[in-house]
């Protein structure tokens, strides 16, 4: 029986994600209290790091990662924190062996964002995407695979694949307010000549071969896992092919969105695809 106040602390996590991501949570929700409970926990810190560096302007962002980061790792050696976020998440980290080299690289690319605001080459792309989104897929692997390492292994390209394109995606549907609030631009291809069409034409079809690389992994998960996580793949390709027919000028004027009745019916296919075991390498 889990404590009251790790409990409380995992519904914590649970609020906060969802609170800033509905489509997300809806996902989660077809996971097993005792995944959910994990995956919320990671993204609770995942979500509380990320509202640090991007809107906590009226602080200083610097003193609050870091002190976000100290007590983390002071949480960790102690087996608690007072903040049940932070709680919630070495719960997670402590009961399915998440590595701290994933949780480095991904405080990494937080701190990257208070210095950057423009990424100029593949590699500085690639590095920050690797630490803020890789690797949270790598952590949410680790708590589906419950301790196999060997099937790990197996899918920990797949899974960093999935990452990414659902970064990627985030970075276009958000392209607006990243270039005029927070002054930042993630991806190198448009830094010479700014973000028109051939430039989304050349990053939607790159999103599109992590998608294609990752069904593999989809395919491998375990059926209750494998629902949840096959309904945050259908959503993003669906807000991709959104995103492909709308020009470039249109999203920098509006943050584009796939409507709550389309919502329902990808999470029924994902329901329905799921149970009937249907492959999908051959699906787009």
């Amino acid at each position: 029986m889990t404590d009251p106040y790790s409990e409380i602390s995992y519904r914590t996590s649970t609020l906060l994600t969802s609170s800033y991501s509905t489509s997300f949570s809806s996902a989660v929700r077809l996971l097993d209290r005792e995944t959910q409970d994990a995956i919320y926990g990671i993204y609770g810190f995942v979500r509380l790091a990320d509202e640090i560096v991007d809107t906590f302007h009226a602080f200083n962002k610097e003193d609050l990662l870091q002190k976000f980061e100290n007590d983390y790792y002071h949480a960790v050696e102690k087996g608690i924190s007072l903040n049940p976020v932070l709680n919630s998440f070495q719960l997670t980290v402590r009961k399915y062996n998440i590595s701290d080299d994933l949780i480095q690289a991904f405080l990494k690319s937080m701190k990257t964002d208070l210095i950057k605001q423009s990424h100029k080459t593949k590699d500085e792309t690639d590095d920050y995407i690797y630490g803020s989104a890789e690797v949270v897929g790598l952590m949410c692997l680790k708590v589906f695979v419950r301790g196999d390492e060997l099937l790990y292994r197996e899918l920990e390209e797949p899974a960093r694949k999935l990452g990414a394109a659902f970064q990627k995606v985030n970075f276009l549907r958000d392209i607006k307010d990243d270039l005029e609030i927070l002054n930042r631009q993630y991806f190198h291809q448009s830094f010479e000549n700014g973000f028109n069409d051939d430039v989304k034409a050349k990053i939607v079809d790159e999103v599109e071969s992590d998608f294609q690389s990752s069904l593999y992994g989809i395919e491998k998960l375990p059926g209750n896992v494998k629902t949840g996580v096959l309904t945050a793949y259908f959503y993003y390709r669906n807000l991709l092919k959104i995103i492909r027919r709308t020009p470039a000028k249109e999203l920098m004027k509006k943050r584009v969105r796939v409507p709550d009745a389309v919502k329902m019916l990808l999470l029924i296919r994902a329901l329905i695809v799921s149970k009937l075991g249907m492959p999908l390498i051959s699906r787009n």
